[in-house]
C-alpha cells in the first residue's frame, strides 16, 4: 500500500481517537494528541492560518497555501475527528437522559483528576497564584448556580457563542471542549442534533444548530487560539492557575447526586436539578463513587503513559516545513 495512504489512515485513527476523547467530558483531545504524538503539529498546522497564508491564497498560489498550513495533516485528522464524535454522540445524549448520576459520576471523576494535573503544569505554587485559583473557583461555583445556565438560552446564536468558547478548551490538554458545553447548557443541543441527523430524524433547527455550533468552532479555533497561545507564552503560571480552579468550582454544575424538581421533564436538557447529600445507606450510592473513583484512576493512568513516553523519548511528528518557530506550540510547561 502507498506511504501517503498509510498515513492518512493513521493519522485518521489517531483523529477518531481524539474526537472519542472530546465528545467525553473531562477527557481532553489535546491530552490525546500528546500522547500520540502530533500535539505540535496539530497547532502548529492551526496557527499557520495566519496572513502569509491568505496572500498565498490571493495570489492563487493554492498548493503552497495548503502546504503551509499541513493540509493533508488537517484533513486527515479532522476526517477521524468528526467520525469520532459522531460515533458517540448517540450513546452520550442516551446516558445523560437515561443514566444520570452514574454519567455525572464520571464525568465528575474526569474533570476533578483533570485538574490536578492542571495545578501540575503551574509548576511553583505561590500565594499569588494560589489567590488566582480561589478566585477562579469562586467566580466558576458562583457562574454555574447562575439562573441563565440553569436554563440557557436557545438558537443558533447562542450555540455559536458556546462553539466559540468551547474548541479553545479542545485543544489544550487537561480541560475538556465537552465539559465548557455541559456547563453552559448546550452539551445536550449539540448531541441530540447530532444523533437526529444519525438517525434521520433531524429537523431544520438541528441542522442549524450544528452549522452554528461548527462556524463557532471554526472561527474560535482562528481567533481565540492565537490569544491562548500567547497568555500561556507570557502569562502561564496565572493563566493556568485560574484554570485549575475555575474546574475545580465548576464541580458544581457535575455534582452526580441531584434532585430533579420537574420529574415530568423526560429530556435532560429541560430538567431542574439541585444538588444533594448522598443516601451512603445505598447500594447505588457506593456504585456511583466506585464510578468516580474509576474515572480518577483512568486519567491518573493516562497521565502516568504520557509521561513515561516522554521520559523515553518517544518521537513526536513535527510539521514537514523546517521553519518552525521555537514559540510555535501552546503546550504548557511541567
Amino acid at each position: 500500500m502507498n506511504r501517503s495512504i498509510i498515513e492518512t489512515l493513521l493519522h485518521m485513527g489517531r483523529g477518531f481517537l481524539m474526537g472519542g476523547a472530546d465528545i467525553i467530558p473531562g477527557v481532553s483531545g489535546g491530552t490525546v494528541a500528546l500522547i500520540l504524538g502530533i500535539y505540535e503539529r496539530l497547532v502548529t498546522a492551526i496557527s499557520r492560518f495566519d496572513g502569509q497564508f491568505v496572500r498565498l491564497l490571493r495570489k492563487g498560489q493554492i498548493w503552497q497555501a495548503l502546504g503551509r498550513i499541513d493540509a493533508g495533516f488537517l484533513g486527515a485528522l479532522g476526517a477521524g475527528i468528526l467520525t469520532g464524535i459522531v460515533s458517540l454522540a448517540s450513546l452520550m445524549h442516551w446516558l445523560l437522559n437515561e443514566q444520570l448520576e452514574q454519567t455525572f459520576a464520571v464525568f465528575f471523576g474526569l474533570i476533578l483528576a483533570s485538574s490536578w494535573l492542571v495545578a501540575r503544569m503551574v509548576g511553583h505554587w505561590t500565594l499569588p497564584s494560589a489567590a488566582l485559583a480561589a478566585a477562579g473557583a469562586f467566580g466558576a461555583f458562583a457562574l454555574v448556580g447562575l439562573p441563565v445556565l440553569q436554563s440557557p438560552p436557545t438558537g443558533p446564536l447562542y450555540i455559536f457563542c458556546c462553539g466559540l468558547v468551547a474548541i479553545c478548551a479542545m485543544i489544550l490538554p487537561g480541560i475538556s471542549g465537552s465539559f465548557i458545553l455541559l456547563l453552559l447548557g448546550a452539551y445536550a443541543d449539540i448531541t441530540g442534533s447530532l444523533r437526529a441527523v444519525l438517525h434521520g430524524t433531524s429537523e431544520t433547527a438541528d441542522i442549524l444548530v450544528l452549522v452554528a455550533f461548527c462556524l463557532g468552532c471554526g472561527i474560535g479555533l482562528l481567533g481565540f487560539s492565537r490569544l491562548l497561545k500567547w497568555m500561556l507564552a507570557h502569562y502561564h503560571t496565572p493563566t493556568m492557575a485560574v484554570l485549575c480552579g475555575f474546574m475545580l468550582g465548576s464541580l458544581r454544575k457535575i455534582w452526580p447526586f441531584k434532585e430533579v424538581l420537574n420529574p415530568e421533564a423526560t429530556e435532560f436538557k429541560n430538567r431542574h436539578m439541585v444538588n444533594i447529600l448522598p443516601d451512603f445507606s445505598a447500594a447505588e450510592t457506593w456504585l456511583t463513587v466506585l464510578l468516580m473513583v474509576v474515572a480518577v484512576a483512568s486519567i491518573l493512568i493516562l497521565d502516568a503513559v504520557t509521561r513515561l513516553q516522554h521520559r523515553e523519548g518517544v518521537p513526536r511528528e513535527v510539521p514537514p516545513a523546517s521553519n518552525i518557530r521555537a514559540d510555535s506550540t501552546i503546550l504548557p510547561k511541567k
